[in-house]
């Protein structure tokens, strides 16, 4: 998703045109107009509505509203499912755009938009898939729709993405599941739909995902499963080297995780160990923030500790 500087908040996407007179305040009489037209049985009256309400949502907050108030969101929601490709690519971009604003966020989810934006992730462009996923990134903002997106089955849909979309279409993917993932229920679902093999290989620094992906690996990392899946598609090498070559944020996450790994099981303590952590970590400890020192400490500390209690054995 691209920024809008406002962490936490979804991106107000550019489209492929745009005109001044958007900008401005529209009127109820015309947004009702544009309602009826998205209801019409023309395809053409359709995709034309949808575009023009995609762009008056686009800057300007008090038209978000006024559409809102208007009732564009239920004929928007079931345009999702048109056969035309732009007008479910202009319909899913001004449900984006409308969702910037809190109270419609909770109109699109009550207007039952979560299976319908599925609908999209699977099936349409790519333009569409993205701003799918930063639909349901919106939404996941507010805490009581984190668990009903996480069970609704757009997690596979998302990981697909993240597995196959355009760098967009995944850093849109990445976003949406990390929301998803501070709910608890959800970390199992995002790690039974595979989404650790693809967030291991986005570690790579080629692919410009690194902070994202380690920062879904670090909240997944809180439960067996996701230290299982994370040592078993490769990821201690990588989350090692992170913490060397890393960013400020980067090298927090991986050594949030490797601790976890290394305190939640000897093997991979051991496996951490060979890989050459501990002058990284010794770096780190004394350079990072302080979260990331605090973590590095933690495991220098267990590595330690853990010498100490085989040397007691060996004298035993």
């Amino acid at each position: 998703m691209v920024s809008n500087g406002k962490r936490g908040s979804p991106s107000i996407l550019s489209l492929p045109f745009s005109d001044p007179k958007f900008d401005d305040l529209t009127t109820s009489s015309h947004v009702e107009k544009l309602v009826e037209d998205l209801k019409s049985q023309s395809n053409e009256l359709q995709t034309v509505a949808a575009s023009e309400l995609r762009l008056l949502a686009k800057h300007n907050m008090e038209n978000r509203i006024l559409i809102g108030r208007c009732g564009a969101i239920a004929p928007l929601v079931l345009l999702l499912y048109s056969e035309v490709k732009q007008t479910q690519e202009n319909a899913v971009t001004a449900l984006l755009n409308l969702s910037i604003n809190n109270a419609n966020k909770a109109i699109i989810a009550e207007a039952g938009a979560i299976e319908p934006l599925i609908h999209v992730l699977k099936s349409g462009n790519a333009g569409a898939k993205e701003n799918s996923a930063a639909t349901l990134f919106s939404l996941s903002v507010l805490e009581e729709y984190k668990a009903k997106i996480g069970c609704s089955g757009a997690v596979k849909a998302l990981v697909d993405l993240l597995g196959s979309g355009t760098l967009r279409g995944k850093k849109d993917a990445a976003t949406a599941l990390f929301n998803l993932s501070i709910c608890h229920e959800n970390k199992p679902r995002i790690i039974q739909a595979g989404a650790v093999k693809y967030l291991v290989q986005l570690m790579e620094p080629a692919t410009g995902m690194v902070d994202k992906a380690v920062a879904l690996l670090a909240n997944l990392s809180i439960i067996s499963e996701g230290r299982l899946a994370i040592v078993r598609e490769g990821g201690i090498p990588l989350l090692v080297e992170l913490v060397e070559t890393g960013s400020v944020r980067g090298k927090e996450n991986a050594a949030s995780i490797l601790l976890q790994l290394c305190i939640n099981s000897h093997k991979f303590c051991t496996l951490v160990l060979q890989e050459g952590a501990v002058p990284p970590l010794v770096a780190l400890s004394q350079s990072g923030t302080p979260r990331a020192k605090e973590k590095a400490q933690q495991l220098l500390s267990h590595f330690r500790n853990q010498r100490e209690g085989a040397a007691a054995k060996g004298k035993s």
